[in-house]
């Protein structure tokens, strides 16, 4: 297992379209290892394998709330209901956040790490995640959906509840 670098705004491969994974192997399974290493040495909810420079269809997900990380393989939103507003980040513009319009529930299938076919449900915070790692994957960031004019950037020492 390894931290990768994550890559930041400007990086030319953040809008590139990944590519789906053909074959759940034990190098996928490294990575998804990788990602998740990565995110938490990051405080990060979500990250997708493009974030680490590597245009494969990979995510994964840790709310911190008890349940097992998600590692997802080819997730693909299927179904989507009302929405949320909600303020957000990302690992790739660090310290930005802005006002970005979300469905409040997702359902995803995708294939877990031993390649079998899942479906989850997701509310809320699981949901905005979901759908931020998969726009991700296809060269979407946040900053192109957010609310005009609520991108703002806080200091990482700053005494903001952010």
């Amino acid at each position: 297992m390894a931290i990768r670098e994550i890559r930041k705004d400007g990086d030319e491969i953040l809008r590139k379209k990944s590519r789906e994974v053909e074959v759940v192997d034990d190098r996928i399974r490294e990575l998804l290892e990788d990602m998740l290493e990565t995110m938490h040495e990051a405080n990060g909810v979500g990250i997708s394998a493009v974030q680490v420079g590597i245009l494969k269809r990979l995510v994964v997900i840790d709310l911190y709330d008890g349940n097992k990380p998600l590692k997802l393989i080819n997730p693909v939103i299927v179904k989507q209901k009302g929405e949320q507003e909600v303020e957000e980040g990302c690992l790739s513009f660090p310290n930005q956040f802005a006002k970005v319009i979300r469905p409040r529930e997702v359902t995803v299938k995708a294939l877990n790490e031993e390649g079998k076919p899942i479906t989850v449900k997701g509310k809320d915070l699981l949901a905005q995640a979901l759908a931020h790692e998969i726009d991700h994957l296809d060269g979407k960031l946040f900053v192109d959906i957010m609310e005009p004019g609520t991108l703002e950037y806080i200091e990482p020492n700053s005494t903001s509840e952010k």
